[in-house]
């Protein structure tokens, strides 16, 4: 173990902390900037795949100091998903020399992560039991787990010491214990709350700490002297009751600290019970959420070197961090995905072009829906490759962008960029589409900051934008453009019938009773500010999206009593994936917002509307209801595109205008369509 320097890069006026290199055991750190592991589900067959090449060895190129892969597993009882590597399997050391490759060449120190999950997962991908201290369920997966034999915990440390000798034979610099954290196995065995054993492994805190002792000292005695050895730890495990708090996990590392076998300590926060201490957004946790446990931990751990996480998103607070003495290093996952080149912006001083994390979780839900990560407004995430070998534009056509939200701005942004002469026209008076909108509400307003980066990007470049301007197809077609790419979004349906009435979607079909009255609203009449509300209001939700939960935040904190109906078990159920819906959802009830589910809407008359359970039948009606807003969903604004269709203008429609989705589908297909130019 050696101590940190503190003293500053020589040169660096603005982070000369920050970018100061830092010797960790036999190895030196080129600077203070950590990628942490996190999931990217690129995986397929338990191996490592080229797309996990390409992803790590963009960040490489970034500049990072070092870079944790995901965290792997270290016994067939932790599958939780078919894209988790195994890292117990021979097969993994070609994907560890690949990769090792990739990011040594740039100065990029590689590390593997090796880790169990315990009772935090089931059975379904393996078809084993899980593994835990003690017969206690999950609350994600609620599968109740083995409790662990003698043998079976024998048979989990050869794991961890079969790992290492795969990801040491892979020539990573060094290896990362897991399962210490997050309320994984380690953690299970630690904590009182989850360890109710009655043997050697449980008990007082030198028994619960005998299994890691254990895994410690056998991966140690497998790792070179020329690798680095490190532990990721919780600096708390959050809301967890009988769990272990910042005082207990100062007292752990302290010992740990103790060892002396260790060269570093990576710290984060949670477990499975409070999901935003581990993946906090924008509204539920500020920036730098955890520093200040971190900083108790580091002093209790004397001179190992501590890498600090949680919503660090600026060279300046991640300077201000490392400057203070509260931790020798900082981490980060989600804003190394938003911007690989976070390192290298702040070498140049180009902060104000850093992508910024807006905190929205979209790489979290993209893995809760089994698919490979992806982030809401970097289109290249898991395509690296694909956009690095992308042939360079002949650039040097006029190109006409319509519609000024994240499709438009993405596009106009990726042609410019690509040497063509982009005019962006808006027929509003500012950019931003419906993002601003969603913004209006407190807990999305940091989502501003897709737009606001892209505009801020645009204004670098040649492009000419027009606000104000609502385009027309003669102006389009009268040979003052060779390309135009439509970005017009999408308008709110008004009929008021949810998905499961599919007949009355028909054009021409008569819309829900009473959704034409002067009361009734959208979404977006409401957060634009036009919708005249007298006090109480229902909102229909059937969408399963955020809007419900924007527009009763907008309106509940303007004092109006707000009621939810959606014909679903869960309001906003789709949200579920970025696991701040139990956050969302509460901050909505202590303002005073209430809710009813498994409820359609069968008409809307006057003041009352008419509502029905969906399983029963049976009817009630909801009095003194001032207004209503429709949440239902939009119809593609592809007027524009109908109109162009035979003028042989070379024409791409993206987004909203194609199917209204999602702001990831839009800024995909903004700058696909710049690429094809």
């Amino acid at each position: 173990m050696t101590t940190p320097s503190s003293a500053p890069a020589a040169g660096h006026r603005t982070y000369p902390h920050l970018l100061s290199p830092i010797t960790l055991g036999p190895k030196t750190i080129r600077n203070r900037v950590w990628q942490t592991a996190h999931a990217t589900e690129f995986a397929t067959d338990g191996t490592i795949p080229d797309a996990s090449v390409e992803y790590y060895r963009e960040r490489a190129l970034g500049g990072v100091g070092a870079i944790t892969m995901e965290a792997m597993a270290v016994h067939p009882t932790t599958q939780p998903r078919r894209g988790v590597i195994l890292a117990y399997d021979e097969r993994v050391v070609a994907g560890y020399r690949a990769v090792a490759e990739a990011v040594q060449a740039h100065g990029t120190r590689l590390f593997a992560q090796l880790w169990h999950r315990g009772r935090q997962t089931d059975g379904q991908i393996s078809r084993l039991p899980t593994w835990a201290p003690s017969p206690v369920p999950d609350v994600a997966y609620r599968e109740i787990p083995h409790e662990m034999t003698a043998a079976e915990i024998d048979e989990l440390v050869d794991g961890y010491v079969l790992a290492a000798r795969y990801a040491v034979e892979g020539g990573v610099d060094g290896i990362e214990i897991h399962g210490v954290s997050h309320g994984y196995l380690i953690n299970q065995f630690l904590s009182p709350a989850t360890n109710h054993r009655t043997d050697e492994y449980g008990g007082s805190l030198e028994n619960r700490m005998r299994l890691l002792r254990r895994v410690t000292d056998a991966v140690r005695a497998v790792v070179p002297a020329d690798r680095i050895l490190g532990i990721r730890v919780n600096s708390s495990d959050g809301a967890m009751p009988g769990g272990l708090d910042n005082a207990a996990w100062c007292e752990i590392a302290a010992v740990i600290a103790g060892w002396g076998v260790f060269d570093y300590m990576s710290t984060t926060q949670g477990t499975y019970m409070d999901f935003m201490s581990i993946f906090g957004t924008s509204a539920a946790r500020p920036v730098g959420y955890e520093v200040e446990d971190t900083a108790r931990l580091k002093q209790a751990v004397g001179a190992l070197p501590v890498i600090a996480v949680g919503r660090i998103t600026t060279p300046e607070t991640a300077e201000e961090i490392i400057a203070s003495g509260r931790a020798d290093m900082v981490g980060m996952a989600r804003q190394l995905i938003a911007d690989p080149m976070w390192v290298r912006k702040a070498e140049e001083d180009r902060a104000d072009d850093i992508r910024p994390c807006i905190g929205s979780n979209f790489c979290v839900a993209t893995q809760a829906r089994n698919a490979p990560l992806g982030c809401i407004h970097n289109p290249e995430v898991g395509r690296e490759r694909q956009f690095r070998e992308m042939p360079a534009s002949a650039g040097g056509k006029r190109v006409a962008v319509v519609g000024g939200g994240p499709a438009g701005l993405r596009a106009a942004l990726t042609a410019s960029e690509r040497g063509h002469h982009v005019t962006l026209f808006e027929r509003a008076d500012e950019l931003g589409g419906q993002v601003n909108l969603l913004t209006q509400a407190p807990t999305y307003r940091e989502w501003s900051g897709v737009v606001s980066w892209l505009q801020a990007q645009l204004e670098k470049t040649s492009a000419t934008v027009e606000l104000k301007h609502e385009v027309t197809a003669d102006e389009l077609s009268g040979g003052a453009f060779d390309a135009v790419i439509l970005a017009t979004g999408s308008t709110p349906l008004r009929h008021g019938w949810p998905a499961a009435r599919p007949a009355q979607w028909a054009p021409g079909a008569p819309a829900l009773p009473g959704a034409d009255q002067f009361n009734v609203f959208t979404p977006a009449d409401v957060l634009s500010g036009q919708a005249e509300i007298l006090r109480n209001v229902l909102i229909i939700d059937d969408t399963g999206e955020r809007h419900p939960f924007a527009v009763a935040e907008y309106l509940a904190e303007r004092r109006h009593p707000v009621h939810v109906v959606t014909i679903f078990p869960q309001i906003a159920h789709l949200t579920g994936g970025a696991l701040d819906h139990g956050f969302v959802y509460g901050s909505l009830r202590r303002r005073g917002v209430t809710f009813q589910t498994n409820t359609a809407v069968k008409a809307i008359d006057g003041d009352e509307v008419v509502l029905v359970d969906i399983h029963t039948g049976a009817e009630t009606r909801r009095t003194d209801v001032d207004a209503v807003v429709l949440s239902v969903g939009n119809a593609a604004d592809d007027a524009l595109a109908r109109q162009l269709a035979a003028t042989g203008l070379e024409i791409y429609s993206v987004g909203d205008c194609q199917a209204p989705r999602k702001i990831f589908n839009a800024i995909w297909e903004g700058d696909q369509a710049a690429r094809r130019l």
